[in-house]
């Protein structure tokens, strides 16, 4: 399994080339080099902030009247005041996740002299090193070899253990000698020597950016060493072992994030002694065993080449040169996306992944970004993968945090809108922050909470999990579908229910009157409207499907005639706002009007190819940009388009740009220095989890009762096969293609039901039954 693995020969000098590992709760980014490894530990719960009270200004329908008015009549400005007075709450204790703590590991002895003579020359030393991540094994591997001496290290986080696990092996009996320290990242942190080999430590996530310094989650845990032969001593300073062949770390930790009473002081003990009562052999057997359980359900070849014994760092620049002709690394792409997918969140995690995943770099966390859950595209792309990957699983902790926010939404739309059900807006937190933000020209999206809302749609197109469907997706929905009832308005020029005051996160625009700048909010984005349709339309088959609340049916019927259609602006484009305006940032990295085209599927080149061709003219007006906003997720985004375009090549260079110009050497994406506010690059997990997707996209399409295959297949894929992906209503698809052509599709139905597959220049219609198997070629 070579070619699932990321590794290099040189030392990771830092975080962007540390490798991470995680086990869906407990994150670890390993920065190892010869004579140091240092982990960055993090926890999903570790945040600082608390849960508050909706702030601000209460309102009547008849206030959102009065601003709605002075939008309709076009006087933007005098909206724009209100809507500040009305809807835009102070910022207190949002919060957010925090880096845990720093576990360092200096090696002494022969080690140090290894590390002095490759800091020297590594060559004349006799000197190499190799860290590697394993993909397959989901283990952290370095190295180090001298004088026919080899010294190993390898790091996991066990998700059937709850613990960091670690062991370092010489093949000199009297080989390994370290000294093992901790310190805190965030906040207080204190360490205390428990006499054993064990170090306790405890924390409290506070920091007074994002909130005032106060308030945040605390954590408790334990460090335990065993080493067979030699010494181990311990102090509150760390933990020193000298002269043993090999030594056994264990880290457990857990945070009292909701919890009612103090029982979670004992759980890291107990987590604790159950790994070492299992030994580390057979804890790592059963991580290996859990983990490939699910990331071998897919496999994909797109062909290999002489590249692939290239260190990952060296291939990764040449995708930087614009050198695309190895296919393996793209593979390699998808195949890590789909590993950050399982390490950082799980059936069992109690949140979903956050804007860095389950690690955290500590560069969002100094400045006004924050690790949260970003509504407007960036949540919503960390899990783009997740069903088409066959990783439905990893899915469920975002399922249950919409359940969550729903409930904490109900208080943002009574107070906010007078309105019935629940809404929540731009970004949210750990305790289900419904609040629009504290300025309404990012803040005022109003319908952040439902395209995020709308993973449950997906969910249940992908499994047809009826119970899912009855327990979770629709009543959460209907009661989204209430909000958007009772919350629209009617236009008094065009007769269509509206939204606003809103925005397309989180563009502005020019109204034409050039008094009034650019301005951010107005009656009805495109963006609201497509969302509203799929909201209502998946509410309507729903209600059909569990044959319940016919009233609501003719209700939900009637707004869908209603709703605004797609428009199409005078320079051919896919219009961004009900009305035409002139963009005030044409460079903009946001083009959330496009969700039309991905990941819903208003448009498509099939059955919309007027549309289709608008959504082609707008990318090639923002990618023409030399000022582009060039950063991960529009990187992400520009592939995915693409890709629903059927353009392979367009989505293959932009996905390699991905690669090449937007990840670190360690392959985690980034946002780059001035870009909302950013100081440095930044890591931003979104860009993996969003090109995992458009290469998944590449080769296989699903929409409601329809299967594309091999839609977007680019040149330079001429000969490959993917198994294991997976199609809406529950089906799963083997694909093979030779020169460009299909030559093998194998169709596996987990579920009833008909669909058409698109392939080959033809289409065929199949009535599957549950457990059937289909070979089309």
């Amino acid at each position: 399994m070579t070619q699932h693995r990321l590794w290099y020969t040189r030392p990771a000098e830092g975080w962007p080339q540390g490798l991470p590992i995680g086990n869906g709760r407990i994150g670890n980014v390993i920065v190892a080099a010869p004579r140091q490894e240092i982990w960055h530990l993090t926890e999903i719960t570790y945040w600082s902030g608390q849960a508050e009270p909706v702030q601000g200004q209460r309102n009547t329908k008849k206030d959102l009247e009065q601003m709605r008015q002075h939008f309709f009549r076009g006087e933007f400005r005098e909206g724009d005041r209100l809507a500040k007075v009305h809807l835009q709450p102070p910022k207190r204790n949002f919060g957010t996740n925090l880096g845990l703590c720093q576990v360092i590991i200096e090696l002494a002895s022969n080690q140090a002299s290894v590390a002095e003579a490759a800091e020297e020359d590594a060559a004349a030393s006799g000197l190499t090193f190799l860290r590697e991540l394993d993909l397959d094994e989901a283990v952290v591997r370095s190295v180090t070899k001298q004088h026919g001496i080899q010294l190993t290290r390898e790091v996991l986080v066990s998700h059937p253990g709850g613990v960091i696990a670690s062991r370092i092996h010489s093949s000199d009996p009297q080989g390994v000698s370290f000294r093992l320290s901790m310190s805190g990242e965030n906040g207080p942190f204190h360490v205390s020597a428990l006499g054993d080999g064990t170090l306790s430590f405890r924390g409290q996530a506070l920091e007074d950016i994002h909130s005032d310094g106060t308030c945040g989650v605390s954590c408790q845990g334990l460090l335990r060493v065993l080493a067979s032969g030699g010494q181990v001593h311990s102090t509150a300073d760390g933990i020193t072992v000298a002269g043993a062949a090999e030594a056994i770390i264990y880290i457990a930790v857990s945070t009292d994030y909701r919890q009612q009473d103090e029982a979670w002081r004992e759980e890291s003990a107990r987590q604790l002694e159950a790994a070492v009562a299992k030994g580390y052999k057979k804890l790592r057997k059963e991580h290996i065993a859990d983990h490939r359980a699910l990331y071998r359900r897919v496999s994909l070849d797109l062909g290999a080449s002489e590249l692939m014994e290239l260190p990952t760092d060296e291939r990764i620049g040449r995708f930087k040169q614009g050198k695309l002709d190895d296919p393996q690394l793209f593979a390699l792409f998808f195949q890590y996306g789909r590993y950050l997918m399982i390490a950082g969140s799980r059936a069992d995690s109690p949140l979903p992944l956050h804007l860095q995943g389950l690690w955290n770099d500590g560069e969002a966390n100094r400045m006004a970004w924050s690790c949260d859950y970003h509504l407007d595209v960036n949540t919503e792309m960390n899990y783009f993968p997740a069903e088409i990957g066959n990783l439905s699983e990893s899915h469920t902790p975002l399922m249950h945090y919409v359940a969550e926010l729903a409930q904490a939404g109900r208080a943002a739309a009574r107070h906010y809108y007078s309105a019935d059900g629940w809404v929540a807006h731009v970004f949210s937190n750990a305790w289900g922050f419904a609040s629009p933000g504290w300025e309404t020209s990012w803040g005022l999206n109003v319908t952040g909470g439902l395209w995020i809302a709308t993973h449950l749609m997906e969910h249940y197109a992908y499994s047809r999990d009826r119970a899912f469907l009855a327990e979770i997706a629709y009543p959460v929905l209907k009661e989204a579908a209430a909000f958007f009832l009772d919350y629209m308005a009617v236009h008094p020029k065009y007769g269509w229910l509206v939204t606003g005051p809103s925005n397309s996160p989180e563009n502005s625009f020019f109204t034409g009157n050039p008094e009034d700048g650019h301005q951010q909010l107005s009656m009805g984005p495109t963006m609201d409207q497509v969302l509203v349709r799929e909201l209502l339309e998946f509410c309507l088959m729903a209600s059909r499907t569990l044959n319940v609340d016919p009233e609501l049916q003719q209700t939900w019927q009637s707004a869908i005639r209603q709703l605004p259609p797609l428009r199409i602006g005078r320079r051919g484009q896919l219009q961004e706002w009900l009305e035409d305006y002139e963009e005030a940032q044409p460079e903009h990295r946001h083009l959330a009007h496009m969700y039309a085209l991905y990941p819903g599927s208003q448009i498509t080149p099939h059955h919309t190819p007027e549309l289709s061709r608008a959504a082609r003219i707008t990318l090639e007006n923002r990618n023409s940009r030399a000022d582009l906003e060039d950063i991960e997720f529009t990187a992400a985004l520009f592939g995915l388009y693409y890709a629903r375009l059927h353009d392979g090549n367009q989505a293959v260079k932009h996905i390699g740009h991905l690669i090449g110009e937007l990840s670190f050497d360690n392959m985690l994406t980034y946002s780059k220095p001035g870009v909302a506010g950013a100081e440095t690059n930044i890591f931003v997990i979104d860009g993996n989890f969003g090109g995992t997707a458009a290469l998944a996209e590449m080769l296989l399409q699903s929409h409601e009762g329809e299967i594309h295959l091999l839609p977007a297949l680019p040149d330079l894929w001429p000969t490959g096969k993917v198994t294991g992906l997976r199609a809406k209503g529950n089906i799963e698809v083997d694909i093979s293609w030779e020169k460009g052509q299909l030559s093998q599709v194998r169709l596996k139905a987990f579920s009833d039901g008909r669909v058409k597959v698109f392939f080959a220049g033809r289409q065929t219609e199949l009535e599957l039954q549950q457990g059937s198997v289909y070979e089309l070629l």
